[in-house]
């Protein structure tokens, strides 16, 4: 989950009324958020094909180890201060100290992690991952020095140029790992690939965002920012940390074939959370920032049931559809991962309601309680994990996170909730309509598959059936859901906001 906010450029604001003005910033970065997801997704859809193609499964267990390392730690090169900078009133004063704190921390967290990479390997079963993880420790170094310039583009609300970075980081990867495996590197492409394209990516944020490398300390600064960014920079971490405790488990309880094999499915139930959340991702926190706070809030429930409809529905699918989807895409020597996705699709709806929660938590300030809901989670989640591989090997590993999710992230996740203001009830009824819906079309989907002649005619009979049956119970609830979005955001608020941000000082060399 990326805890990020995106606030509106001025010259995007002038002119307007502010409704209108409003609500075009939000459609406009809506579009280019969702142009962005899905040519992003799909291109990157095909590349774990070619890859899935030309790597052993053991050679994904080697990557994911060095990948799981490397996100968990990266979460903490910015320590929060790219979020704070974001929703900040005054974001030109705190930039020159955030700078400086992110390069300080980017740089110690890479080189305690280069130094210590071949004992991490080995901690974790695979000690073949110790020079990779070497490698990609440098990459948290850049992801430090980039802190304000993607903070300005964020803050500018500057998805175009967003997506423009992402395509160019999408396609110096994408070229260079292929060469690179081809000519015989192996995972280590992998590796190299990604540090190469994260470098040009850097000098992409700097150049588009129209800042300037620029280092400084304020102490009257400092604290702020840090009280605010360490909770959120925990909460990351952990959310991370949740997210590869099982592929550490594995490493060590099955071996990297086995985590090869999980890996695949992880990344495949990560389609629709990584397509539908970074859309929800663009405009989330800053439309919740901009309405005012108080108890009985329903902001949360009106952007929720639209979200929860489309993504349960894309989740729902990868879960019944697994065998054929895992067999047709990926070969049959994947198979093993089709057990595993059953699990995982619909825990990938799950996080994806989850990444909505955390904006909203971060749109009121609370960071903190934010912090307390990974902690929850992880408390659970790691003798879950533990015995679900333990009794069920990978398979088991992915029941857990499901259950764990339903069961013990969702209350924790009410509760926060509930304190910060929002309605609950109100949440509560955008989850029942679909949850049924789709139970009726998951089952009709199964029998489909079950007596189909072979994946493919399963994967086209199975995902048909189930989609029709799925809009046909859910369309006119679904519409009303719409209508309500549209009409969710009162003109006297938008007018209050639009008015506050003309009096913003913005980060220097963005705009003004």
């Amino acid at each position: 989950m990326a805890l990020v906010v995106a606030l509106a450029p001025l010259e995007a604001i002038r002119g307007m009324t502010s409704n209108d003005g409003l609500r075009r910033l939000i459609g406009h970065g809506l579009a280019w958020s969702s142009v962005s997801s899905l040519v992003l997704r799909l291109g990157s859809f095909a590349v774990g094909i070619v890859l899935a193609r030309l790597l052993a499964p053991e050679e994904f267990g080697v990557f994911a180890v060095a990948l799981t390392v490397q996100a968990v730690v990266m979460t903490l090169a910015d320590l929060g201060m790219s979020t704070d900078l974001i929703r900040s009133d005054d974001p030109g004063r705190k930039a020159p100290t955030v700078a400086s704190l992110g390069l300080a921390s980017g740089a110690l967290l890479a080189i305690t992690m280069a130094l210590s990479s071949q004992g991490i390997a080995e901690l974790l079963g695979s000690p073949a991952a110790g020079p990779v993880i070497s490698v990609m420790a440098f990459s948290l170094l850049l992801a430090g020095a980039g802190v304000v310039p993607y903070a300005s583009l964020q803050r500018q609300f500057a998805q175009k140029k967003l997506f423009g970075i992402a395509a160019a980081d999408f396609g110096i990867s994408t070229l260079l790992t292929v060469l690179l495996v081809l000519a015989g590197w192996g995972v280590m492409g992998l590796a190299v690939a990604r540090l190469v394209s994260q470098s040009a990516t850097l000098v992409l944020q700097f150049a588009l965002s129209g800042e300037r490398v620029r280092f400084g300390f304020d102490k009257s600064v400092a604290p702020a920012v840090l009280s605010y960014g360490l909770p959120v920079a925990g909460a990351n971490m952990l959310s991370w940390a949740l997210l590869n405790v099982d592929n550490v488990v594995i490493s060590r309880l099955a071996g990297p074939v086995a985590l090869g094999f999980y890996f695949l499915a992880f990344n495949v139930s990560n389609w629709p959370m990584s397509a539908l959340g970074q859309v929800v991702r663009s405009i989330s926190i800053p439309t919740f920032a901009r309405l005012a706070a108080g108890r009985s809030d329903r902001s949360l429930a009106a952007v929720l049931g639209p979200v929860w409809a489309v993504c349960l529905l894309a989740g729902l699918l990868l879960a019944v559809l697994s065998r054929p989807v895992i067999e047709l895409v990926y070969g049959a020597r994947w198979l093993p991962s089709a057990a595993v996705l059953a699990w995982l699709g619909i825990f990938g709806s799950l996080r994806t309601l989850f990444d909505l929660a955390a904006s909203y938590l971060l749109a009121r300030g609370a960071s903190t309680p934010t912090l307390l809901v990974q902690l929850v989670w992880i408390v659970g989640l790691v003798p879950a994990v533990l015995l679900g591989v333990a009794t069920g090997d990978i398979a088991g590993a992915a029941a857990a996170h499901l259950i764990v999710a339903a069961f013990l992230v969702c209350p924790a996740y009410a509760v926060a909730l509930h304190r910060c203001g929002a309605d609950i009830r109100a949440v509560l009824a955008r989850l029942w309509p679909p949850i049924l819906a789709a139970s009726a079309a998951g089952a009709a989907a199964a029998a489909v598959v079950a007596v189909a002649p072979g994946p493919l005619a399963g994967l086209l009979a199975g995902g048909v059936i189930g989609s029709i049956i799925y809009a046909l119970l859910l369309a006119r609830w679904f519409v009303r859901q719409i209508h309500g979005l549209r009409q969710w955001m009162p003109a006297h608020e938008a007018a209050r906001e639009l008015d506050a941000v003309t009096t913003r000082t913005t980060i220097p060399g963005g705009t003004s």
